[in-house]
């Protein structure tokens, strides 16, 4: 009989593999993370989201600061805002953009502590 040579890799924890598999999120839940994390994988969204950690800013004043046109701005502004993680409110002609909750200020402060360490 060959032995198969896995066999000497093996690690069987059943009570800890059921553990993890009670705590795991649902497929559907995995899937809307992933696309979450990938909003972040733009530099420009980033920075974006770094200009509105420090203050309410309307469009024109987030592209000159990046340097960016008001189109590309407004572009970005989209996706971030459907991804909810800004947010707008009017004030008179001006529309002005913001972090939508604290989750995104600690997202952004706990990537910033990982790359620290």
């Amino acid at each position: 009989m060959e032995k198969n040579p896995e066999q000497d890799f093996l690690c069987l924890d059943e009570a800890g593999v059921e553990a993890v598999r009670r705590q795991m999120p649902d497929e559907d839940d995995l899937y809307d993370l992933a696309e979450l994390y990938k909003v972040f994988g733009d530099s420009t969204r980033v920075k974006i989201l770094y200009v509105l950690f420090g203050a309410e800013l309307c469009v024109y004043d987030i592209a000159r600061l990046l340097g960016m046109t008001q189109s590309a701005v407004s572009h970005q502004l989209r996706i971030l805002k459907n991804n909810k993680l800004v947010k707008f409110r009017r004030g008179g002609k001006a529309v002005f953009y913001g972090l939508d909750d604290d989750h995104v200020r600690s997202i952004l402060q706990l990537g910033m502590e990982h790359l620290g360490d």
